[in-house]
């Protein structure tokens, strides 16, 4: 049973303010709430009990807590599921700090690290769109302005995409005008975690990029290197580019930021 989230909050947290604390009453109850997060169907009462090592009579208590506070609600079979305040609360945790503000200090590193350009692309109108980007300090550099729009079938921000989309965005690109990768090379990006642009998208600039995914395990975005051909070295972009997409994926999924 993984109980580390209170526990962590309370060991990790130091005493500030006259030696205030967290309250630890508090701190169980959202432990439920993240239980449910984690969830994609509505969960039982017994089920809650056992996912979260506790006694049914205390599992009730929490999860009447919930509800009384408007984050959880009963179904008409008597499950419990997330209300809709959540989504009203996701929706301003995105105006208060859209994606691109939530990656940026990711970028930034990533910048500092491999001295190359860092963008933050997503699926816009069926193509890859660049919705953040940081630019190194080197007079060479790519020259790839927000809002630009990429290929599918040749920039390593589409491939990543494709190779990464779940079925129903697949269908949806698959029923578009534009091209896509061949089929045949999807395994081998999903395989290596990665993917290079073809090179005949953008004369004299290579590309390599890594998918960001979300809560749910989705591809919803993609972290990108931008650089010019002349030093493109896959093997030296490869681990820091692989290691700032997998923190960006921790912070959309709720970890540290």
């Amino acid at each position: 049973m993984d109980h580390s989230y209170s526990d962590r909050i309370q060991t990790e947290t130091a005493p500030k303010d006259g030696g205030v604390r967290p309250l630890s009453t508090a701190l169980k109850v959202l432990d439920v709430l993240r239980f449910f997060g984690d969830k994609r169907r509505p969960q039982r009462l017994a089920e809650v009990a056992e996912g979260l090592g506790l006694s049914r009579a205390t599992a009730y208590q929490r999860l009447l807590t919930l509800v009384a506070a408007g984050w959880l609600e009963q179904d008409d079979g008597g499950a419990y599921r997330l209300s809709m305040l959540t989504t009203r609360m996701a929706s301003a945790s995105l105006d208060q700090a859209d994606l691109g503000t939530r990656a940026d200090p990711v970028l930034r590193a990533l910048v500092d690290d491999t001295g190359e350009t860092a963008s933050l692309s997503i699926i816009d109108r069926g193509l890859p769109c660049i919705v953040a980007r940081v630019e190194s300090d080197t007079l060479l550099r790519a020259e790839q302005k927000l809002g630009t729009m990429m290929s599918l079938e040749g920039s390593a921000s589409g491939r990543i995409l494709v190779a990464y989309g779940d079925a129903q965005m697949l269908d949806r690109l698959r029923k578009g005008d534009h091209p896509l990768p061949d089929e045949a090379t999807l395994p081998a990006i999903r395989e290596a975690g990665y993917a290079l642009s073809s090179g005949y998208t953008q004369s004299g600039v290579r590309a390599i990029a890594a998918p960001v995914f979300d809560l749910h395990g989705r591809c919803t975005a993609t972290l990108s290197l931008v650089v010019p051909e002349i030093r493109f070295d896959e093997a030296r972009f490869r681990a820091p580019l692989l290691k700032a997409a997998a923190d960006l994926s921790q912070i959309l999924q709720g970890g540290a930021s």
